[in-house]
Parts: C-alpha cells; sequence; structure tokens
C-alpha cells in the first residue's frame, strides 16, 4: 500500500473512506462516457479509478509524476499502462486518444494553462477531457490562497470554464458535487460538518489518538451513493457545491 500522506486519496483505510468515496462518484458516474475508448488518466494516484476505467474502456493509459505511485500502479493494476511523467509534458502522439480523465489534480499544479494545451494536443477531434477540483469558494472560504498546503490553484466554476475554453475546447459542462440526504443528517450530527469534524482529528495534538466512536463509524460508513452529482441550472447553485465536475470537448 501506499504511505498515506493526507492528500493521495487511498482505498481501504476507514479513517480515509468519506474522501475516497468522494472521489469514487465521479469515476463511477463518468466512466460509461469512457466505454470503449483509448483514455488516459493524467495524474492517477494510487490507480484505483483507472483501473475501474479500464473496466470498460479498450485501453487505460495512466501517467503520474511521482515514482512510488507508478510503481505501485504498475504492480497492482495490470490492465493500466503507467509511465512517469510530467504533467505539463505529456509522453503521448498528438490526437493519440479519445478521453482525457483529471480528476483532483489540475489544483496541484503549478502551470494549469499548459496542461490543458497538452490535453488538447493529445486527444482526437470531438474527444473529451474530464476534470474534476475542489470548488474554491466552498473548499477555501473566503481566501485567494488555497487553505490546503499541496494545493496550488484552486478554481471556481467560472474560473474552471475559462481555464478550458482559453486552452482550446469548448465551453464546458459543469456539474457539482453535494452531499446527498445521509451525508447531510451526519453533517447535522457532527456540528454541522462531516468534513471540518474529520479536519479537526487530523488537525489535533494527537491526531493518532482513537476517533470519537460516532465520528468513525459514519465515516466508515460513507457510499457513493450518499453523494448527488448536480448539473449546472438543475435547481442547485453550483458555487455551493464540494467539487466542480467538467466536461469538455476538442473542437
Amino acid at each position: 500500500m501506499l504511505a498515506l500522506t493526507g492528500e493521495r486519496t487511498i482505498p481501504g483505510l476507514d479513517i480515509e473512506n468519506y474522501w475516497f468515496r468522494r472521489h469514487q462518484v465521479v469515476y463511477r458516474r463518468l466512466a460509461p462516457l469512457c466505454a470503449g475508448r483509448e483514455v488516459l488518466e493524467a495524474g492517477c494516484g494510487e490507480g484505483y479509478g483507472a483501473d475501474l476505467i479500464a473496466g470498460v474502456a479498450r485501453r487505460v493509459v495512466a501517467v503520474d509524476y511521482d515514482e512510488a505511485a507508478v510503481a505501485h500502479v504498475r504492480g497492482r493494476y495490470p490492465r493500466v499502462e503507467v509511465m512517469q511523467a510530467n504533467l505539463a509534458r505529456l509522453p503521448l502522439p498528438d490526437a493519440s486518444l479519445d478521453v482525457v480523465v483529471n480528476f483532483q489534480v489540475i489544483e496541484h499544479l503549478w502551470d494549469q494553462g499548459q496542461f490543458v494545451a497538452e490535453c488538447a494536443r493529445v486527444l482526437r477531434p470531438s474527444g473529451l477531457l474530464m476534470m474534476s477540483t475542489p470548488n474554491r469558494i466552498t473548499f477555501s472560504p473566503g481566501r485567494d490562497t488555497p487553505v490546503n498546503p499541496f494545493h496550488t490553484r484552486e478554481l471556481n466554476a467560472a474560473e474552471l470554464t475559462e481555464l478550458l475554453v482559453t486552452g482550446g475546447f469548448a465551453e464546458p459542462s459543469i456539474s457539482g458535487l453535494f452531499h446527498g440526504p445521509r451525508l447531510r443528517e451526519m453533517d447535522a450530527r457532527h456540528g454541522g460538518s462531516i468534513i471540518d469534524a474529520q479536519i479537526a482529528r487530523a488537525m489535533a495534538a494527537d491526531p493518532g489518538a482513537p476517533w470519537p466512536p460516532r465520528l468513525a463509524a459514519d465515516v466508515a460508513a460513507v457510499t457513493t451513493d450518499d453523494f448527488e452529482l448536480v448539473e449546472a441550472g438543475d435547481g442547485r447553485d453550483i458555487d455551493d457545491s464540494l467539487d466542480l465536475v467538467a466536461i469538455a470537448v476538442r473542437p
């Protein structure tokens, strides 16, 4: 198993389960768009998402900057072709792919515009770039710089749209990820936010101490069905979402 860094999401850990499911739900909802296609996951991390996509895609290539992550994916997920590289210089030919997946990665990159341009370069005409990222408005409220030290620049919906259009894509469809009813009940049980309750444990004087039993049980019980992915204009304010999900088409 890869080392727990506090940022890279790892499956199979109860204390990571909320974040794992929050990321996994986007893979599950969008994987059908990869069916029968050649797909790149740019920034694959632990590799569980690339492997999920490999269940429906014709081919999955995964790229990550971290050598340990690449070695882990190569050993654990044999149906994924994985390579180590900088995402600002993708080691793939022009117009060689149908889909690029980039989930919970763009906020880590220093040159986001260069990366998006690279995605446009490696995609065939009418290819898809599917991206998710924390919504800056709710993730780092009231700030222009990220709270999370692993992030370089976070985006709101308008900024994400501008980034993709400037990088050579048609205006994307934007959706927002929200807590569903069961997670809203958990929020109420934990002082208004199960997220803040988890962060408080991580920042405690003794972060290795046992979690409160109710919090531990709730976090371990979260499933992908506890999240709602809502398209902009479907009755929810996209600015209130937890994460933004964009699907953009290369002209």
